[in-house]
């Protein structure tokens, strides 16, 4: 117990200001993660779920007593979420890669996790309503618990949400949620005082644009090969 307590108290002065080196390591997980998943591997899912918890702890400021002391529990709750649809995520790429390992022309076990697509119309449409809805409904609940910030908070932890599940699903979409995040993750953390988060944010949101054109031109070559007049060609859409 003495090394987790080590760990949790663990902290670096950068400019003066304590940071928690746990926020540290949570972040640079999380960014692992997201270059997991722009390369469409499973291995993006387990990693990030490390960094979920690691997280969990920091944004709870007044319990676990961090430096800043400000507890923001969309943030907070958004780790809890992360672990729930990242383990669904886990699941469904694992059993994506081994089916597209079955498929003619792939390349057995360096099969991507998933190919990515767009979402439909109707998908998008679920995307747009669950957005507004969920800051809606979160925000009155944050303001209730007494979260700092609890309308940009519940923006974050709304999109977060929906841009896990994106990503689960393999929609090119998920990366513009990010966008849509990181826009007002940003100036709330800073103002918060998490400033390893808010820096990290600033980093995702140039990583984010990177992996929404990486997802975006394997979607455009995926579809010029299974459209191409070849015999037997095997279409290399999800599994629904």
């Amino acid at each position: 117990m003495s090394l987790l307590v080590q760990f949790l108290d663990a902290q670096v002065s950068i400019g003066g200001v304590p940071i928690l080196w746990r926020e540290i390591v949570g972040n640079v997980f999380g960014l692992a993660a997201a270059i997991g998943g722009m390369r469409r591997v499973v291995w993006a899912w387990p990693v990030g779920i490390v960094g979920n918890a690691t997280l969990l702890t920091v944004f709870l400021g007044g319990v676990f007593h961090t430096p800043q002391d400000v507890d923001l529990y969309g943030q907070a709750g958004r780790q809890v979420m992360f672990l729930a649809v990242g383990l669904y995520g886990w699941w469904r790429w694992s059993r994506d890669k081994r089916a597209n390992a079955a498929l003619p022309g792939e390349a057995g076990a360096e099969a991507p996790a998933v190919h990515p697509h767009w979402a439909t119309g109707r998908q998008r449409a679920g995307l747009v309503v669950g957005m507004v809805t969920g800051t809606l409904v979160f925000g009155w609940l944050f303001a209730q618990l007494g979260s700092w910030g609890p309308w940009a908070d519940a923006w974050i932890f709304t999109g977060s949400i929906l841009a896990t599940y994106g990503m689960a699903r393999g929609w090119t979409e998920f990366w513009l949620l990010w966008i849509a995040v990181d826009i007002v993750g940003v100036p709330l953390l800073l103002k918060a005082g998490y400033y390893p988060s808010a820096a990290l944010y600033l980093v995702y949101a140039v990583f984010v644009l990177w992996g929404f054109a990486v997802w975006w031109r394997v979607d455009l070559a995926e579809r010029a090969r299974a459209s191409a007049p070849r015999g037997g060609a095997v279409s290399r859409r999800p599994v629904p």
